[in-house]
């Protein structure tokens, strides 16, 4: 740091510093895998909980997981939307339709107690319609909205990452049951990673995933360090 003299007065000439980038999202390290279950671009899908399954003070936490996702919808250029329509009495197998129920799907080893049941007409990754099924043994309400999420995630092409740093996406393993993760909403790694599966999508759509349970470990490719770009937040 150096001084200068202005009109008799001292000035201290400040070196300016460029900015350091923000750190790259590494798959298995910030960032989950890509290669999931994906609605096609811009739907709008309709998002529906059965009546019998949840109670009323409960909805509002499974809103708040759509309303996050939907928030960055344009950034991670998928421009995919849930929109809330209300109570069903059924599980609903109608176009874009998106079903929130109750149901047995706890794994004590892998600690899922939720997961996504998608439906595709055309026998590739492309959803037409699904349910995300809660396990009645998830019952607090922080916990419920950050599971939401996380399966809202896979919604959108992201597989689990149990190998990630905690916070650094949504797509973390609870560590326990009915205890919030503290990641309620997409991180910028999780937005990346959106970003990169929708625009493998205009590539190559890929053939239906295989049954979630034997990729559950989400650690695939858990030794691959390529920086992904995360994109900046517009003004």
């Amino acid at each position: 740091m150096l001084l200068s003299l202005i009109g008799g007065i001292s000035v201290r000439e400040v070196n300016p510093q460029t900015p350091e980038p923000p750190p790259p999202c590494q798959v298995g390290r910030q960032a989950p895998p890509i290669g999931f279950w994906t609605w096609a671009a811009n739907t709008h899908v309709k998002v529906f909980v059965r009546s019998a399954d949840f109670k009323p003070d409960e909805i509002p936490y499974l809103l708040a997981s759509l309303e996050s996702w939907n928030g960055v919808s344009d950034l991670t250029g998928s421009r995919v939307k849930f929109e809330y329509q209300g109570s069903t009495r059924v599980e609903l197998s109608c176009e874009s339709c998106l079903t929130v129920i109750r149901g047995p799907v706890f794994d004590k080893a892998k600690r899922h107690a939720t997961e996504l049941k998608a439906y595709s007409l055309h026998h590739d990754q492309i959803i037409n319609y699904a349910s995300i099924v809660v396990d009645p043994i998830l019952t607090n309400p922080k916990a419920m909205r950050d599971a939401m999420a996380h399966e809202l995630g896979h919604n959108l092409g992201l597989l689990d990452c149990f190998t990630c740093k905690q916070k650094s996406t949504l797509m973390n393993q609870f560590k326990e049951l009915n205890v919030p993760n503290n990641v309620s909403a997409p991180t910028s790694c999780d937005i990346a990673q959106v970003r990169l599966a929708y625009q493998e999508l205009k590539v190559r759509i890929g053939p239906s995933p295989p049954a979630r349970r034997s990729i559950d470990q989400g650690e695939e490719p858990v030794d691959d360090d390529t920086p992904i770009v995360v994109p900046k937040p517009r003004d």
